[in-house]
């Protein structure tokens, strides 16, 4: 991986470099004293994966600096500080920051973080490979043998099972969806695109009701069958976000927590489980969309 460091103290940059190559880590491909000194084109040119950056500096600190590059950076942001206020650190997570490595260096903790931040990388080039790869295979002639709704149900139980939805109404629209999509994708072959949700919601709604319901009716299940998928995916981002506050390293937690939801929002919902006395969002942010899409390319996986 390459990683890039923005800190005003030299020895802490000459210390984060040494780490990062004692330990095989990557390389350090640039360095900056300050958040001001750096933007999207530099991190481009350089070709960063990882940007560590000091929350406090003189010009534009870690917050700010996290703010500007967010929208353009595909890597990830891991803070590092001694500040260990709550409000800030939560804030840097909001903004995108994955992790939070603490001040004075702790080389056995800089280790172990930074390995996580390159096998999550990792498992998302991996899933972009896999999504390419069905890409390729939709691009093929359609097969005479078709396939099973039953199977890629079954697969999607499991996963829904996995990821603590099973007993929610929502499971069930899942599972609807699931069959849908891959009716759709045996049925247009080559042609077939992922569905908008407003599609997808319609189908279902359509199959379930039957051919004589009216406009209205299927209008109505509809806006209910996105309400319990909704809470469904909020029990499964509440579910995760337990598993990593029992055990950073559970095989679940480590598998679902980036490729179903953004890190980010998992991240946020660990904060507000550990701390007891904030109130907890009813509204989760998580993108429906890539969760349907992940359920689905997950599931076909699995059929395999």
């Amino acid at each position: 991986m390459n990683y890039f460091i923005i800190d005003d103290d030299p020895a802490i940059r000459g210390m984060l470099t040494e780490i990062i190559e004692d330990e095989d880590l990557g390389k350090v491909v640039g360095e900056a004293e300050d958040g001001a000194l750096v933007n999207n084109g530099l991190l481009l040119l350089k070709k960063a994966d990882v940007v560590l950056i000091d929350l406090l500096m003189p010009l534009r600190d870690g917050i700010e600096t996290i703010r500007s590059l967010a929208d353009g950076f595909q890597g990830r942001f891991v803070m590092i500080s001694q500040v260990e206020s709550k409000e800030l650190i939560g804030e840097a997570y909001r903004l995108g920051a994955e992790y939070y490595i603490t001040k004075p260096l702790n080389q056995v903790e800089i280790s172990c973080i930074l390995n996580k931040v390159n096998e999550r990388i990792l498992v998302d080039q991996s899933i972009q490979g896999i999504q390419k790869s069905l890409n390729v295979f939709t691009d093929r002639p359609k097969s005479s043998k078709p396939f099973h709704t039953k199977s890629i149900m079954e697969a999607g139980r499991s996963l829904i099972s996995d990821l603590g939805m099973i007993g929610e109404g929502g499971s069930e629209d899942l599972l609807n969806i699931l069959g849908f999509l891959q009716n759709e994708k045996q049925r247009l072959g080559p042609a077939y695109t992922f569905p908008y949700l407003k599609e997808i919601f319609a189908g279902i709604a359509a199959e379930k009701l039957g051919d004589q319901a009216k406009e209205a009716e299927i209008q109505k299940e509809m806006k209910a069958s996105e309400q319990r998928v909704r809470r469904a995916l909020n029990q499964a981002l509440i579910h995760i976000a337990s598993l990593g506050l029992t055990d950073y390293m559970n095989p679940k937690f480590e598998a679902y927590s980036s490729t179903f939801f953004d890190f980010s929002e998992v991240r946020k919902k660990m904060l507000e489980l550990e701390d007891k006395s904030k109130k907890v969002s009813s509204q989760s942010r998580n993108n429906m969309k890539k969760f349907i899409q992940v359920l689905f390319m997950e599931a076909r996986q699995m059929m395999k």
